[in-house]
């Protein structure tokens, strides 16, 4: 593994961690510990992936998501002592793209960094699917919708081109959790639920009333294909 990670983190211990395990396995670390200084780290570089705590000095971090959102598409795990359902979903509505609850060990941490890496480089095949006013096309992990460019997340990019490999059929909330997250997150039913709401509120004219991005209660989800 290689890259540059910005890490937002206020505590030393565990910025010391952090600091030690990715420059131990290949990748250099830009260290933030407020969003002040977050927010210049990215003004200045261009990161492969935001390691970001949610309890910072200067604010929630769920602002500095907000701010990176509007700049940059890189992959960002949440790394919080916050556990309820509730805090998960702030965060993965707001952007992110993972969600790891403190404490976590170094082989966790090291999957979820290489599952969101590979999501964003991820090149796909070759060809672009058109449905209806969407074109999604993999190799350049590009999607527009009436010939506008959209901006998707990572992981709402995952979803729809996983989506559209399948166009006209329904895919199943197990398999696109396992595709997407990996093996041990198939009971994540509101993971999916938050990134197809984006999903639909960004591709859908009405995103009350979905034409292409259709729910198949109860079994999974399907771009529809006319």
């Amino acid at each position: 593994m290689s890259g540059l990670v910005l890490v937002v983190e206020d505590e030393a211990p565990m910025q010391r961690f952090l600091h030690t395990t990715l420059t131990g396995h290949g990748f250099r670390v830009v260290e933030a510990r407020t969003i002040a200084a977050a927010e210049a780290a990215i003004a200045e570089s261009a990161f492969d992936a935001v390691l970001l705590d949610l309890g910072l000095p200067d604010g929630d971090g769920l602002t500095f998501l907000r701010t990176l959102r509007a700049r940059s598409q890189a992959p960002v795990i949440v790394l919080s002592a916050r556990d309820r359902e509730a805090d998960k979903v702030a965060a993965l509505d707001e952007g992110a793209d993972d969600y790891v609850s403190k404490p976590f060990g170094t082989s966790e941490l090291l999957a979820r960094i290489r599952v969101a890496l590979r999501h964003a480089r991820a090149a796909g095949v070759s060809d672009a699917t058109v449905v209806g006013p969407l074109r999604i096309d993999r190799a350049r992990h590009e999607v527009t919708r009436d010939g506008a460019i959209v901006h998707l997340t990572p992981i709402e990019f995952d979803i729809l081109a996983l989506l559209a490999s399948q166009a006209g059929k329904v895919i199943t909330h197990t398999q696109l959790l396992k595709t997407i997250w990996g093996p041990r997150s198939t009971d994540q039913t509101h993971y999916l639920r938050v990134h197809m709401s984006a999903l639909r509120r960004k591709l859908e004219e009405d995103p009350a009333r979905p034409r292409w991005l259709v729910t198949e209660p109860g079994v999974g989800y399907r771009l529809k294909d006319e």
